[in-house]
């Protein structure tokens, strides 16, 4: 007599299981071994995978060099870098990007007190983004609106309606 070890059940189907089935208008998806596929697919695949990896070694900054102005603006948690490609934001380990066409307007504020500088990216759908870089003094508040004011001139277009 022989026995098996471990379960004898097979593996369940249905929506708990699989999101996109739905009982009466979809048959359960089952999958099928790899070996199923032709030698010559797996090599092209194999290639492709291969051509993607080399793609994403090389990094994207490098790639288009810019000699217009650059605003860049850090602290211990958060970053903005405004360039020709636009504006990117970081907070931690949360980032975002924007292209120069998907912002209506950047705003910047320096407190009256305390060294938080406060820039604010709005988009034209009305939402609008804060980040708040801490400056080691006070005198960089000027010195980044002049930097920024810059960038601004360069890349960003306002429509004129």
């Amino acid at each position: 007599m022989e026995q098996r070890i471990g379960s004898s059940s097979q593996p369940l189907e249905g929506a708990g299981f699989d999101p996109a089935f739905v009982p009466g208008l979809t048959s359960p998806v089952t999958e099928e071994p790899e070996d199923t596929k032709p030698a010559e697919e797996k090599d092209v695949e194999r290639e492709e995978v291969d051509s993607e990896a080399d793609e994403q070694e090389t990094p994207a900054d490098e790639e288009e060099p810019s000699d217009g102005p650059v605003f860049e603006a850090s602290d211990r948690r958060a970053k903005i870098v405004a360039d020709h490609k636009g504006v990117r934001l970081a907070l931690d380990d949360q980032q975002c990007e924007f292209r120069w066409d998907e912002i209506g307007a950047i705003e910047t504020e320096s407190p009256r007190f305390g060294k938080r500088y406060t820039i604010t990216v709005h988009t034209p759908d009305r939402r609008w983004y804060p980040i708040e870089i801490e400056a080691t003094a006070r005198s960089r508040f000027q010195e980044w609106d002049t930097q920024l004011d810059a960038v601004l001139d360069a890349y960003f277009e306002e429509d004129a309606d």
